[in-house]
């Protein structure tokens, strides 16, 4: 079996950037924690792409959104045929968006 790759929406990329930049107002360490925290679980996506929870923000789910939560952040993530696409980054204190 071949492991899919990795792909980041630029959009999923400037939340990350947004989230990292909050943190470091307050502590570079944290954001530097944070975002290395959040990388490695995508690193890893390829291993294990359906260990995670459904998207329960997903309308219409068919089984290839999936979500994990880590430090207070949920990325979202969507498992295609080729690739794992990264679709977003959201403090999980904001209003939660169905998509």
């Amino acid at each position: 079996m071949v492991k899919k790759k990795v792909v980041w929406d630029s959009e999923a990329l400037s939340q990350l950037q947004e989230c990292y930049e909050y943190i470091k107002e307050r502590s570079i360490t944290s954001a530097q924690k944070v975002r290395k925290v959040i990388l490695e679980e995508v690193k890893e996506l390829p291993n294990h792409p359906e260990s995670h929870k459904l998207d329960r923000f997903k309308i219409e789910n068919d089984g290839n959104y999936r979500a994990f939560e880590k430090y207070s952040y949920r990325v979202s993530y969507r498992i295609k045929a080729e690739e794992i696409r990264i679709l977003r980054v959201r403090h999980t204190s904001r209003s939660p968006l169905k998509h």
